[in-house]
């Protein structure tokens, strides 16, 4: 029964996640291939058009549910990565993309026009642990490689249920070994560094970070979260604030909340194989000093916004130069609908400004 639940848990997050985001690409893809010649909408000034997309996304990610209907175990799991992976289908991306050498982490470097072999960005992909890969976040790895002018090593981590969640935390460690001397032309050793994700990746990244200072490694630059889980949600979940905005995550955390708490700490423990106050599922819990310059985008409507106000105080008060940055009313991740969505690009630009603040700050 906790295994049970665990997967439940796991599975039906992954799904949301999924259906929101082909939700959104949709109706923004319909948009641009109808030729909506509309100016775009802006945070000050909402368009009316902007209103009535988010009310077909809203209703059609009830219905997107389907990716993996009728479907079980291992048959479930990869409709649902094909289903993610299926995103970037078409997407235009002016990076190169090329494998790396034998012997290297898996994963993918992308290259932009101009990008210089010795700054190298690791990108570390969300998908709730279970789907997502370096194709599925493309959008967001070719625009991070133009605005940084660097060559982003999305790396390929190992996923659950077949991996253990530490199996994937090992991938990344490793992989940001590996990109410390080497670059998509062999070796070399780098002279920029970030460390970036999003949402599980998010979580991965700002663990990572803190392992790096512990290993006594070279360290980032800088480091970049996007909507990103600092703490596996286990405790009063029903009173969460954002339940009822956070079209994603809502409705799943809702049927949690009914779940006596410790059927869901040890559905955690078994389905993850990590304890949920562990530092290395739970960043927010481990110790926050000695950490690179950090920025963190999240939503106002989604329910990770409180855990990203609690990482970014504590890791302050601990010393830690770490800027939160929100956007109202925007869904998980919109990052990924660059250049789509105009909020998406005043994200990057948002992160291109902070990654010159860093750097000037380091001459």
């Amino acid at each position: 029964m906790i295994f049970g639940i665990a997967w439940f848990a796991m599975m039906w997050f992954g799904l949301i996640m999924l259906a929101l985001i082909a939700a959104v690409v949709f109706v923004l893809r319909r948009s641009r291939d109808a030729g909506d010649d509309t100016e775009a909408p802006t945070r000050e000034q909402p368009h009316e058009h902007q209103s009535e997309a988010r009310q077909q996304v809203l209703e059609m990610v009830r219905g997107m549910h389907t990716a993996a209907e009728g479907l079980h175990g291992r048959a479930r799991v990869e409709a649902l990565r094909n289903y993610m992976d299926s995103m970037s289908d078409g997407l235009e991306v002016i990076s190169e993309i090329r494998s790396p050498a034998g012997g290297s982490p898996r994963g993918e470097w992308v290259i932009a026009p101009g990008a210089k072999p010795e700054r190298r960005i690791l990108y570390i992909h969300g998908g709730s642990w279970i789907a997502g890969s370096p194709k599925s976040h493309r959008a967001i790895t070719d625009r991070l490689s133009r605005l940084a002018q660097a060559c982003v090593f999305a790396v390929d981590y190992r996923l659950m249920p077949e991996n253990r969640y530490l199996d994937g935390i090992t991938d990344c460690q490793r992989a940001y070994r590996w990109i410390l001397d080497n670059g998509p032309k062999g070796k070399a050793q780098a002279t920029f560094v970030v460390v970036a994700g999003d949402s599980a990746g998010g979580s991965h990244a700002l663990g990572l970070i803190a392992w790096i200072r512990d290993q006594g490694l070279q360290p980032p630059n800088a480091a970049i979260a996007l909507s990103p889980s600092t703490e596996l949600m286990l405790t009063s979940l029903g009173s969460r604030a954002n339940l009822k905005t956070d079209a994603m995550l809502g409705p799943t955390v809702k049927k949690l909340s009914r779940v006596p708490l410790p059927l869901l700490w040890w559905g955690t423990v078994l389905g993850m194989r990590v304890l949920p106050t562990s530092p290395m599922a739970s960043p927010l819990r481990g110790k926050l000093h000695g950490l690179p310059p950090t920025l963190i985008h999240v939503s106002e409507s989604e329910m990770l916004l409180e855990n990203a106000q609690r990482y970014a105080e504590k890791a302050r008060a601990a010393g830690s130069p770490v800027e939160l940055e929100t956007w109202p009313d925007m869904v998980h991740v919109w990052h990924l609908f660059t250049p789509l969505l105009p909020e998406a690009e005043e994200a990057f630009e948002h992160i291109g400004e902070f990654l010159s603040r860093v750097e000037a700050d380091s001459t």
